[in-house]
């Protein structure tokens, strides 16, 4: 016989699949609707004057997006075999209801959380870390070319930058460091876990795992921006390819540095993107044209997937 406690746990469950489904399509809808950047039909209108040849560049387009996210899955398959083997099939379930779940949240924070749920509560801990360490990884990636971005965009355009900002940026991220030294062997956020512990758990990490979570995230770097130069393309941007790539990894180092409400998240992205190729002389209109098409192949479609595992999840009890 099923205990009340047990069919109250299962309505919460669902009423709290339901609030999340709610939220994620009325954000998704919220910003086609209300996008103050670029209006949805001005989108619409630019992607069907390029006739049914428009529908094949699409095509290509999704399985770009595809490949990206089949990187992704396919690192976090990597990650958790550190403590525990799981399928493609599982880490593809995990990886889209958890985008599912943070695509409303700042920064996609609420994928941690999201991602922990599939796991047994021994191993949660586990799980945030290697999901930080999977973060942290693509930022590091993002970062080396993204500097090597910003380097080309002070050597060839006139953009005025202040050496004493320079210094306290440079003042800044020492003290970060410093705080951490500080800190290290103390409990931060997680019960458990200091900043030591948390390094010791990274370092015990094979050489192999290692090497594939970097290498897929390069390959996931080199996708997901070949894309946005693709879609540049597509919206009709005269733009050469050793000047488009810079002005892209200088992008997305500042859209990733850059802390935003999730309300404002696509509009800042487009304003950082609009900033930087006005230097190459594109139009307004292609630029935002293309980070809205970037955010619906890259998060939107595959949120809808993830849509699916969020309804069918059921909770780790052990």
């Amino acid at each position: 016989m099923i205990t009340a406690p047990h069919k109250t746990k299962q309505y919460l469950l669902a009423v709290a699949k339901v609030l999340v489904l709610a939220i994620t399509f009325g954000y998704i809808f919220y910003k086609l609707k209300h996008n103050s950047s670029l209006d949805f039909g001005e989108f619409m209108a630019a992607i069907s004057s390029k006739g049914i040849v428009s529908l094949y560049i699409f095509l290509l387009f999704f399985i770009f997006a595809a490949a990206n996210w089949f990187f992704e899955i396919l690192k976090w398959q990597t990650l958790v075999s550190v403590f525990k083997k799981i399928d493609f099939k599982t880490s593809l379930k995990q990886s889209l209801a958890s985008l599912t779940v943070s695509l409303a949240t700042p920064n996609r924070i609420g994928e941690y959380g999201a991602k922990a749920l599939f796991f047994e509560s021994k191993n949660r801990k586990k799980v945030l870390l290697l999901n930080f360490y999977s973060s942290g990884i693509q930022m590091f990636i993002t970062t080396v070319f993204g500097l090597l971005g910003l380097l080309y965009l002070l050597r060839n355009f006139n953009i005025k930058y202040s050496i004493v900002t320079l210094s306290y940026f440079g003042i800044g991220i020492i003290l970060l460091f410093a705080i951490g030294y500080y800190f290290r062997g103390k409990e931060l956020l997680l019960k458990g876990f200091s900043i030591a512990k948390t390094i010791r758990f990274f370092k015990d990490i094979s050489l192999s795992i290692k090497l594939k979570t970097v290498l897929f995230s390069i390959v996931r770097y080199v996708i997901f921006s070949s894309l946005f130069y693709g879609m540049l393309l597509f919206f009709g941007a005269n733009i050469d390819v050793a000047v488009a790539f810079p002005l892209i990894f200088a992008m997305y180092l500042l859209v990733s540095i850059l802390p935003t409400l999730f309300i404002f998240d696509v509009v800042i992205r487009g304003g950082v993107a609009v900033w930087l190729f006005s230097f190459a002389e594109i139009p307004e209109l292609t630029v935002l044209s293309t980070v809205l098409a970037m955010w619906l192949f890259n998060f939107v479609l595959p949120s809808l997937l993830g849509s699916f595992f969020v309804i069918t999840y059921q909770p780790t009890t052990r």
